[in-house]
């Protein structure tokens, strides 16, 4: 797909951002994920401790994000580009030991899987120069792992993993984010009416 392609068909993904507490969507007042929006965006008093996982939230591995919520709130999987395709024994783990039904799905601005595959020269010449790799099994591993990591365009993306493992997991609710790493503030994702997820899957 081409990125201009990409860029056009982006444009179904909505985004709401939390300001206010009337800025939460009404499926999500009541959860944790009211709970997650107002400890992250809203800044509200949070109890040192929450006693118990509440929810899991996926997130990037990226240095740059950073959650406010009370210790023990939530499971954190960070993967690369928030990507739960290699990672879902670890939710279903969550759900059927940790007891949680509630998921929040972080994509984030800036994310460096988004086009991973123009980094090759950059990720070659790094494990050489700093792992001691040889350049064949750098290019080698490169090539056999990239296709797995790109994302694309980061909102697209958890569009895609929401339909996807909503449709895994049927009872659990799945809310996609997009996480602003200019402002750390989280921007919720409105799904678009099934007739165009097509038109933004991955």
């Amino acid at each position: 797909m081409s990125a201009s392609g990409s860029e056009h068909r982006v444009e179904a993904v909505g985004l709401q951002p939390v300001v206010t507490a009337e800025d939460i969507l009404p499926e999500y007042r009541g959860t944790p994920i009211e709970k997650l929006l107002r400890y992250h965006n809203l800044g509200e008093p949070a109890p040192r401790s929450h006693g118990k996982p509440s929810m899991l939230v996926s997130m990037c591995m990226d240095h740059r994000k950073e959650l406010r919520v009370p210790n023990e709130f939530a499971y954190v999987l960070r993967s690369a580009g928030g990507n739960l395709r290699d990672s879902e024994f670890e939710l279903s783990y969550a759900v059927a030991v940790g007891g949680v039904s509630t998921v929040a799905l972080l994509a984030h601005t800036d994310c460096g899987m988004a086009h991973v595959s123009a980094k090759r020269t950059q990720f070659v010449d790094g494990l050489i120069s700093r792992a001691g790799w040889s350049r064949e099994d750098a290019e080698h591993h490169f090539t056999d792992a990239v296709h797995r990591y790109e994302i694309g365009d980061p909102a697209r993306f958890v569009v895609g993993e929401t339909r996807r493992l909503r449709k895994r997991y049927p009872a659990l609710l799945f809310a996609p984010f997009l996480y602003t790493v200019d402002d750390d503030h989280l921007a919720q994702i409105i799904m678009p009416p099934i007739d165009q997820e097509s038109a933004v899957g991955p």
